[in-house]
């Protein structure tokens, strides 16, 4: 069997409301949707959610599509070392996403082909169903109460929010309030996406500590492993690196360091599923838990990552999603479904999953009309200039 072609199509599929966050708001995500031909008539799917931009990741597809044609798609290894060394993508820290959807649409096909779910060709089954968390959006605090009622209903147990505002009375006002909504035996896990230096890290979290969370994610800096280390032995909360943690070899520092608690980990940024479980296997051997950090896919992505969550013994805290914010999706049947907070396992051979191609072409209609409207879009943060850490 041989690769024959790659087919890029960009959508844009829009959210129920606008996410908001201390840089700006977006009014939906913008992935790439990739499918895979072979002269044996069996197709591969995969996604790219468009991160840095839909352009780069258009760009770095053309720019591997002559190592790509003609190969087996079942020598996944072998074409990954052609990708990296040959097409020099070994130089880039964080590996561009698509590089990964063309993994993912090899896996897609060597399910199919071999008649089985991507989950059993990746160890089998330790978990039935993945579980994911609800993710808050930044509002005025009775706002962030009502979306925690609302994924509290929906059976959700882990609920996710933003912090590092200029003001930290403004993150204990909202902190607050998610408790008050989701009551008190559900979790809730913070990121401060950096924003903060040691010292008003550790007087944050020390504060927002009484309204129980559950982790923290990167409160300082990503760049300085050893702050970490100082920072994480200060606090009463577990520390989640995230933007220090993009790839297996970032997670392996992260670990030499003593610098987190739970690490999270990102097939989009780190070059494909197999380094997913790689990077959660180097974790596991030093004890540690790991959870899945989303870019923002749609349903593809995120049914891919769940076959090697639910073989991978160590993904035991809730993953990342955008469950809560989307309106919609690209996958026949529509959006995937949640129950309690988690997704089943697909059954169905490969990735389990197929386009509906009516949503296709509407969201990548979309795409063409306004496309450039789903950006990060807030007037005055565009204007801004972040100054971090914050003190």
């Amino acid at each position: 069997m041989r690769i024959t072609g790659l087919r890029a199509t960009p959508v844009a599929v829009p959210f129920r409301e606008d996410e908001l966050w201390a840089y700006g708001g977006r009014r939906g995500l913008v992935s790439v949707l990739l499918e895979m031909t072979t002269d044996e008539g069996l197709a591969g799917l995969g996604e790219a959610p468009a991160y840095p931009s839909t352009d780069i990741v258009l760009s770095v597809l053309r720019s591997v599509e002559p190592l790509v044609l003609g190969e087996d798609p079942f020598a996944i290894e072998r074409l990954m070392k052609r990708i990296h060394l040959v097409g020099t993508w070994h130089h880039v820290k964080a590996t561009s996403p698509a590089i990964a959807a063309i993994e993912m649409a090899c896996w897609d096909i060597v399910g199919k082909a071999s008649g089985q779910p991507l989950v059993n060709l990746l160890g089998g089954r330790i978990r039935d169903r993945v579980e994911f968390f609800y993710y808050v959006s930044q509002k005025p605090p009775q706002d962030v109460a009502a979306d925690g009622r609302r994924g509290a209903e929906q059976g959700f147990r882990t609920f996710y929010l933003k912090v590092g505002a200029d003001d930290l009375r403004d993150d204990i006002e909202r902190v607050a309030a998610l408790r008050d909504g989701t009551g008190a035996g559900a979790h809730i896990r913070v990121d401060a996406n950096e924003a903060w230096s040691s010292a008003a890290a550790i007087r944050a979290v020390t504060e927002l500590d009484r309204y129980q969370l559950e982790l923290i994610e990167q409160p300082v800096s990503g760049r300085n492993l050893a702050e970490m280390a100082y920072v994480r032995g200060r606090l009463p909360v577990p520390l989640l690196a995230n933007e220090a943690s993009w790839t297996r070899y970032d997670q392996l520092e992260v670990i030499r360091h003593g610098a987190a608690d739970v690490l999270s980990l990102d097939n989009q940024m780190d070059g494909g599923l197999l380094n997913l479980k790689r990077g959660a296997g180097i974790c596991e051997v030093a004890g540690l838990p790991v959870l899945k950090h989303s870019l923002g896919e749609l349903g593809v992505g995120v049914y891919a990552a769940v076959h090697v969550m639910a073989s991978t013994p160590n993904f035991t805290y809730a993953n990342q999603s955008y469950a809560s914010l989307l309106a919609d999706d690209v996958l026949e049947g529509g959006p995937p479904s949640y129950r309690d907070g988690t997704l089943a396992v697909p059954e169905r051979p490969g990735l389990g999953v197929d386009l509906d191609a009516e949503r296709v072409e509407r969201y990548s209609e979309l795409y063409r009309r306004e496309g450039e409207h789903f950006g990060f879009h807030d007037s005055a943060a565009i204007k801004a200039t972040p100054l971090l850490p914050k003190r």
